[in-house]
């Protein structure tokens, strides 16, 4: 794709509009992938503004952006319309407290340690890493919004919480900290080999798939209250479920008023981008949600062939 100049200067007036924009999946209300979520989590720990452009209402911008930053991936923060970076640069710069300078706004407090558990195995295994490190190496836990953890080693880092074992340091960065009370990091040998293994109480129940024909009978059974549909209002003028609702603000607002028991189901072309919905509202609290497998797609061949396909 070509960046013609008409483009050039729509994304110029759009870094432009605000000090901080962020081009992501989704908007800051709703990200729709880990990495917009991290950076949004990010921001708004940071700053109470900013600008959110989302990439997936609009075809143009997202190949656009992608040229005009000469920057393969979502999303792209931009500064002052300054470029910083994608997500593992923003976290990076986070955590050394440069992203706070320069948004201007105030690095958190350092975190506070959680009760986290590691077994002797673990702690000797880290330790004899830790060996050939170094010196004043610790290791370092993350945990992200989406719950996958991440292991590694290095200098400490400002703001992050210190848990000493005497043997060696665990540093678990501010975000993380509060997923990751509770946390118990175990080492494990056995016949397929050796390995670190976390298991995390704070994990959210896993977002399920269901089948057309299953969806469709638990919503005809009121099991299930509400379809959501999390397409783009063109998509919907092409083909739709009867009685799904498209996920705008004012279902958002609807569905964050539910009880959190509620079972709540979410569906879009194919099963990609409302699995994201889904895995949101399940991080938000919801119990039982469930993604439409294979989207309105499956949907049209397996329950109402009148839908059209596309």
């Amino acid at each position: 794709m070509t960046l013609s100049p008409e483009l050039r200067d729509k994304i110029t007036s759009i870094i432009k509009s605000d000090e901080v924009v962020l081009f992501m999946k989704g908007n800051r209300q709703f990200p729709q992938c880990g990495f917009s979520a991290s950076v949004v989590q990010i921001l708004n720990s940071l700053i109470p503004k900013y600008t959110t452009v989302n990439v997936l209402s609009d075809p143009e911008i997202r190949d656009g952006i992608k040229k005009y930053a000469d920057w393969p991936t979502i999303p792209q923060l931009y500064v002052r319309g300054e470029f910083v970076g994608g997500s593992d640069i923003v976290r990076s710069m986070f955590d050394s407290g440069e992203l706070a300078k320069k948004l201007g706004g105030k690095p958190l407090p350092p975190a506070k340690p959680p009760a986290t558990v590691v077994t002797p195995a673990a702690r000797k295994a880290f330790a004899s890493a830790l060996a050939e490190g170094e010196p004043g190496d610790v290791v370092h836990l993350s945990i992200s919004p989406d719950f996958q953890h991440d292991l590694d080693m290095g200098p400490e880092v400002p703001g992050a919480a210190i848990i000493d074992f005497g043997d060696m340091k665990l540093s678990i960065d501010a975000m993380s900290s509060e997923r990751a009370e509770g946390v118990v990091i175990d080492f494990i040998e056995g016949p397929q080999g050796a390995g670190f293994k976390i298991d995390n109480p704070n994990r959210p129940p896993e977002v399920r798939e269901i089948t057309p024909a299953d969806l469709a009978a638990k919503l005809a059974s009121g099991e299930i209250k509400q379809l959501f549909d999390v397409r783009t209002p063109k998509e919907r003028e092409v083909a739709r479920i009867e009685g799904a609702l498209l996920l705008d603000e004012a279902a958002m607002a609807a569905i964050a008023a539910l009880d959190k028991s509620t079972p709540i189901a979410f569906h879009c072309h194919h099963g990609g981008r409302s699995r994201s919905a889904a895995e949101h509202f399940r991080d938000e609290g919801f119990r039982a949600v469930y993604n439409l497998a294979g989207g309105i797609d499956a949907w049209s061949q397996t329950v109402d062939p009148k839908i059209p396909r596309y």
